[in-house]
């Protein structure tokens, strides 16, 4: 599941691979930008804010969005590629490398003066070298009414929390997903979601039980009928958003989140 790391690490590979070199071929497989051309541009960085993974070249921006089944892949030259090629969506080969962005929810290119104020809207990078916890809380507290769970996952409140690290947070707080904001000790809940998803930044399996081995690195998430880690009652499962169409499923240990 695409969450705020994953996006970190594509974007790390991408710069370690991209940045400082010159674009020598760009194919763009989406028809609004399908004509543009990047080659001969240099790429200056690509960093990530959130869940989206900002890509420098020249005085554009490359802005993509993984959403459920999207990958960036980095080749070498002649190289096969790991997925079929009628999933790319668009590839940007430097001298020694081709990075291939499979199956991107969003894929679109903006001038670079226009970055700061198209990501303005979104909450706090947890990942980010601006995060600011303070701030988080605010935008939080701002929703006193929603469920901890659907606060949570909005990323104009905090940038970079998904389904997986929503539902695994509530847990670790002892606090049931459906609980208005306005009932929750907000401050130690962006502390350990900081704290969390910081731990898994460089690993390249995410874990929040701090066991690695298969089957064992979550505790609720996409458990539901299973038994508890800690209490053995069986989770239980259910749906939440803020409208209908925003509904996420929601997993949570009735006798430890209370």
């Amino acid at each position: 599941m695409p969450e705020g790391d994953t996006v970190f690490q594509a974007a790390r590979r991408l710069d370690e691979a991209l940045a400082g070199r010159v674009v020598t071929r760009s194919d763009f497989r989406v028809p609004s930008i399908a004509t543009v051309d990047l080659a001969g541009e240099t790429v200056h960085s690509v960093g990530s804010r959130g869940k989206h993974l900002l890509m420098r070249i020249g005085d554009q921006v490359v802005h993509s969005h993984l959403k459920m089944e999207g990958e960036w892949h980095v080749h070498r030259p002649g190289e096969r590629w790991r997925r079929p090629g009628f999933q790319a969506r668009v590839v940007i080969e430097v001298p020694d490398a081709a990075a291939v962005g499979f199956d991107l929810g969003v894929l679109e290119i903006f001038p670079a003066t226009e970055e700061h104020d198209r990501m303005a809207y979104l909450g706090p990078d947890l990942l980010g070298d601006d995060w600011n916890p303070a701030e988080a809380v605010r935008r939080l507290a701002a929703h006193p009414e929603a469920p901890v769970a659907v606060a949570l996952g909005e990323q104009r409140n905090l940038a970079g929390l998904g389904n997986v690290y929503v539902n695994e947070l509530c847990f670790l707080r002892g606090i049931r997903p459906t609980r208005p904001v306005g009932d929750v000790e907000l401050v130690p809940l962006v502390d350990l979601a900081s704290r969390v998803i910081r731990a898994n930044r460089d690993r390249f399996s995410r874990t929040t039980t701090g066991d690695m081995r298969r089957g064992r690195q979550l505790w609720v998430y996409s458990r539901g009928g299973e038994p508890c880690r800690r209490c053995g009652t069986p989770i239980e499962h259910g749906r939440l958003g803020r409208n209908d169409l925003e509904l996420r499923d929601t997993w949570w240990c009735p006798n430890c989140q209370r």
